[in-house]
């Protein structure tokens, strides 16, 4: 079947299993967040499933919840993006390669090097998941007694980004002649000496270091509080929801992309798609019955603690049997607790109900046999809201298998995803734009 859309699939792997029982789960891998044998065997399953992306996420501090709950977290260790993912581009071909990088709590001379180096080394294929950092305790690990405002991390973070795409400028694509008869390295008319100088960075370059492959590697972002859609919609070539619900999805697709002309930007240079944990099963039925016993396996403590997490306030003295209380105005997560106030007001859960539901994982769900959700993904799809979705494992390595063996399969199918890759890069896979070098005139093909 010819389809003028087609889904858009990225594998969320950071941690592998977003439900906070994931590595409890019976045939599961305790340790795969750093394992990395575990990993590149992800990696490559996905990619033959032809996967746009494997996406990891990152922190920069263990998580702010009490001991009680964290002892119980298997997110408290897993390897640096950065360094787990050249690794893995030696060992795959075609996925792209995602990885979080805080404007917050880096430099963007070391972001944009980090970068680069690894669309070089990857032939193409890196993304970066520009975030501003939600975790509070990170600010401790940088030499800070608190956490930046939340409207200063994002004023930050527009001038952060940039100066990464303006070092990843430095050079005209063609600059590097290397020519051994002349002794002619480099043509220094074709270099560009940033000199940044805005509100808050001020960095004089040049990266040292070719343009990427890719131009830019691929941005992506995942706020969805007012400032983060804005500097999405200014900034982002895909974008990470959270929309819980296929009509909260269709609302903030069309905000998100009815922004960009404004902006000179086409809305078809935006991939939007929402985290989705993808549980399958024969019926749905047995879907239902696994995530049953995966709810079953988080603890008590975790509850109330990922609670206060999503919330950014301390949720254990609030009356279990109580409607969520009005909350005071915190640094933490705007979008992150605006979703969980939403669900509240809408269903008038209570504190238990809430805990319970955050406790494992409070996101969107697709269950069901593959048929039942490759029919929900195309309702998404078709009614734009989504470009396709991140998909998020309820345990490893069963969850993942499910996916690639069975609902892979199915959406091709029906046509609504690739059975080979196009192209070679994550922009390729995308179908974004290589952008233009702003300071040169690009060589003619």
């Amino acid at each position: 079947m010819s389809r003028t859309r087609q889904l858009h699939l990225g594998a969320f792997m950071r941690p592998v299993g977003i439900h906070t029982a994931w590595w409890r789960y019976p045939g599961g891998y305790p340790d795969a967040n750093f394992n990395f044998a575990h990993l590149a065997h992800f990696a490559q399953r996905l990619e033959a499933a032809k996967f746009d992306a494997f996406f990891m996420a990152d922190h920069l501090a263990v998580m702010n919840m009490p001991m009680a709950a964290l002892r119980r977290s298997a997110t408290v260790t897993s390897f640096d993006p950065l360094t787990l993912l050249p690794a893995l581009a030696v060992l795959t071909e075609r996925i792209g390669l995602i990885a979080t990088a805080s404007t917050t709590y880096n430099e963007p001379y070391h972001v944009a090097r980090k970068f680069a180096s690894l669309d070089h080394i990857s032939q193409g294929r890196a993304g970066w998941n520009l975030v501003t950092s939600g975790n509070p305790d990170e600010a401790h690990n940088f030499g800070r007694e608190a956490h930046v405002e939340h409207a200063v991390r994002y004023a930050r973070a527009r001038d952060f980004f940039d100066v990464v795409t303006g070092l990843w400028d430095s050079w005209a694509d063609d600059a590097f002649v290397m020519d051994p008869e002349s002794g002619l390295f480099f043509d220094p008319e074709k270099m560009h000496v940033l000199d940044h100088r805005g509100d808050f960075l001020k960095v004089k370059g040049p990266l040292n270091i070719a343009r990427p492959v890719q131009g830019w590697p691929v941005i992506v972002q995942a706020g969805a509080s007012e400032a983060g859609k804005q500097i999405a919609a200014e900034t982002a070539e895909m974008v990470f929801a959270a929309s819980s619900s296929i009509e909260a999805a269709r609302t903030f697709y069309a905000d998100l992309k009815g922004r960009m002309p404004a902006l000179g930007r086409d809305p078809d240079h935006l991939k939007i798609l929402p985290g989705a944990v993808v549980i399958l099963g024969d019926t749905l039925e047995e879907a239902k019955a696994k995530r049953a016993r995966l709810d079953d396996l988080v603890h008590p403590d975790s509850g109330l603690a990922n609670l206060s997490v999503r919330l950014g306030v301390d949720a254990s003295g609030f009356d279990l049997d109580a409607p969520l209380p009005e909350l005071p105005e915190t640094n933490a997560s705007k979008s992150g607790q605006a979703q969980i106030v939403d669900y509240a007001r809408r269903t008038s859960a209570t504190v238990r109900d809430l805990a319970r539901k955050v406790g494992g994982y409070g996101g969107l769900h697709l269950l069901g046999t593959p048929a039942q959700v490759a029919d929900q993904m195309e309702e998404w799809l078709e009614t734009r809201a989504c470009d396709g979705f991140n998909v998020m494992f309820p345990f490893v390595p069963e969850g993942l298998d499910d996916v690639v063996d069975r609902l892979v399969p199915e959406l091709q199918r029906r046509g609504l995803f690739r059975h080979a890759y196009d192209g070679a890069t994550l922009r390729d896979h995308l179908g974004l734009p290589r952008p233009a070098n702003r300071f040169f005139t690009q060589p003619s093909p």
